[in-house]
């Protein structure tokens, strides 16, 4: 698909990552060729060596009362909290806002997979009598969707993506759809994944810990989309448009340089690639953006399937008003997916 983006800007973004709390810190780090990866436990694998991207400075009591955060999985505290940073950023104040108008798609590659990982243990140790209810409402899937909402107080739509590594990516195709369909006005959009031992245990059986998926990563990206009309009524700073987005299901072996062509499209005027999923690891997607410099936020703070959050808050934090950005994403097997950011206001 390529899909013309119109009248859509973006107001907000936040991050939590290894790096820090906020943009500066995964733009500082980018910007110096560092990393805030640090030794995963010998314990996890069984061996030494290896690295992951945790997110040891978030405290969610910096977000919310311990009574409320104790309610919640990991991945749904990281939304939350991302969520309100993005909304303060964009300057919306959903007492003034009509809250059935603000609404939310967010991607995720394992949503609250502890939670539920210790629910069904319960399950398998003590059969139905083992099962915790309360731990129940956060193994859904559109737990850290749900969550932002509920504490955030917006009742628009509600969707949650996983798709591979391009779930992010995904679920900010689905965001400006419901902003062109007149759903809402404003979408939360980005992606949240947590980093638990179980998972990258689960990544070793497949053969992935030094392949496409390692070093493995957490935490969330949040970018605040809005029509430029509602933006401009309240007078909101605009921080980027969304320009154009393009997705095609899969690099075809044999056929990788057409699908490429496809993804970049006719114009290639942009000053800074932003890559995501495993785009870094490919040399067609490298020669494809030769010469424009590049940014690989997943090796600085470690790699998730939900990792494009991220990487397109960074980049439309690194884009100077009128310069041109290229988000790039693609996943194993598919999809892929480039979206065009202009800096500043169209305006």
């Amino acid at each position: 698909m390529n899909i013309p983006i119109s009248d859509i800007v973006i107001t907000g973004s936040a991050v939590i990552s290894a790096a820090g709390i906020g943009t500066a810190a995964i733009q500082e780090l980018v910007r110096t060729g560092g990393n805030a990866l640090t030794p995963m436990p010998a314990e996890v694998l069984g061996r030494k060596g290896l690295a992951w991207g945790k997110t040891t400075t978030f405290k969610v009591s910096d977000f919310m009362p311990p009574l409320k955060a104790r309610k919640m999985d990991r991945c749904s505290q990281f939304a939350v909290a991302a969520a309100g940073m993005a909304l303060k950023e964009a300057g919306i104040d959903l007492k003034a806002t009509a809250p059935e108008r603000v609404g939310i798609a967010l991607g995720s590659g394992f949503c609250g997979l502890a939670n539920s990982a210790e629910f069904l243990s319960g399950y398998f140790t003590g059969g139905v009598e083992g099962l915790m209810p309360m731990l129940f409402p956060n193994t859904v899937p559109n737990a850290p969707a749900s969550n932002a909402s509920i504490e955030h107080g917006f009742t628009g739509p509600n969707v949650t993506v996983v798709q591979r590594f391009c779930s992010a990516e995904s679920a900010f195709l689905l965001a400006c759809r419901h902003i062109e369909e007149g759903r809402a006005d404003v979408m939360l959009t980005g992606g949240a994944d947590e980093l638990i031992p179980i998972l990258v245990r689960g990544f070793a059986a497949l053969g992935q810990v030094r392949g496409t998926s390692a070093p493995f990563g957490e935490g969330c990206g949040m970018i605040v989309l809005e029509s430029a009309d509602h933006a401009r009524r309240r007078g909101a700073v605009i921080r980027a448009a969304v320009d154009h987005l393009r997705t095609i299901g899969m690099l075809i072996p044999g056929h990788e340089q057409e699908g490429l062509e496809l993804l970049c499209g006719p114009e290639r005027n942009c000053s800074l690639v932003s890559l995501s999923g495993n785009a870094a690891d490919m040399p067609g997607v490298m020669a494809a953006v030769g010469g424009i410099p590049t940014m690989d936020v997943g090796r600085a703070i470690g790699r998730s399937l939900a990792m494009g959050g991220t990487a397109l808050a960074t980049l439309i934090a690194s884009l100077p008003a009128g310069a041109r950005g290229l988000h790039m994403a693609t996943s194993p097997e598919g999809p892929c997916f480039s979206i065009d950011i202009l800096g500043g206001s169209p305006v």
